[in-house]
């Protein structure tokens, strides 16, 4: 037998099929209207939209939508929290009293009771210097201490090293070496580096990237930074 005597060659039914369970093909113009699955899965889409627009009664209200508060960067007038304590600091010079939660930290009463935003949050964890202020002349990372542990401390933040017509030295070697590139940590930075001046390092570059080495600059700017930190210890 030839392998073509295996063809079918009639219009009827095949082999063992039914004669009533055939199945017939489409016609030609009727092709291209087939259901597709893009075209199944879009009828489905648009029913389940139409079904839930038929389901809500026509007088029924929209939820209501409420707008977040506004941010801004004065000082928070709030009621004291539960469980607040009064803490007496002198800021920059200044006598202050603040109520507090006791959890809170120094970093945060800096930015936001008294909004010296100039202190930043970087990693919240002590790793990378950018909240550096002086506590009673020493460097602290303002994140990993509670404000209550300040009572009667003399704080000084950037804000309160200098003006901007009357820049500490520290300042103005930053600003002549190039000691910054996107600012973020730069108030750590320098705060960190006036910390420096009265602690017992040696005078070389490599002791230099030592005493520093807590303040993180992700712009790697550390070259120009040790150069103005040489800058003042040299005079």
């Amino acid at each position: 037998m030839s392998k073509h005597s295996c063809q079918q060659t009639g219009s009827g039914p095949r082999h063992g099929v039914p004669a009533d369970s055939a199945i017939t093909a489409l016609p030609a113009d009727t092709a291209s209207t087939a259901v597709t699955r893009r075209t199944f899965l879009t009828w489905v889409g648009a029913s389940g939209v139409a079904a839930g627009t038929v389901a809500r009664p026509a007088h029924a209200a929209l939820p209501a939508v409420h707008e977040a508060p506004a941010v801004t960067g004065a000082p928070r007038d709030d009621a004291a929290p539960d469980g607040a304590v009064k803490v007496h600091m002198k800021v920059n010079g200044r006598d202050t009293e603040v109520d507090i939660d006791p959890r809170t930290s120094l970093l945060d009463c800096l930015r936001e009771t008294l909004s010296l935003t100039g202190t930043k949050k970087g990693c919240d964890h002590g790793q990378c210097g950018a909240c550096t202020v002086h506590v009673n002349g020493r460097r602290v990372n303002a994140c990993m201490s509670l404000a209550v542990m300040h009572e009667g401390d003399e704080i000084t933040t950037i804000e309160g090293l200098g003006q901007p017509d009357h820049l500490h030295p520290m300042q103005e070697a930053f600003v002549e070496h190039d000691g910054y590139q996107c600012g973020y940590c730069t108030s750590g930075q320098i705060m960190s580096a006036v910390g420096l001046l009265n602690e017992p390092w040696g005078q070389s570059d490599a002791e230099v990237k030592e005493a520093m080495s807590g303040n993180l600059c992700r712009c790697g700017a550390y070259k120009n930074i040790v150069a103005a930190i040489q800058h003042v210890r040299k005079g």
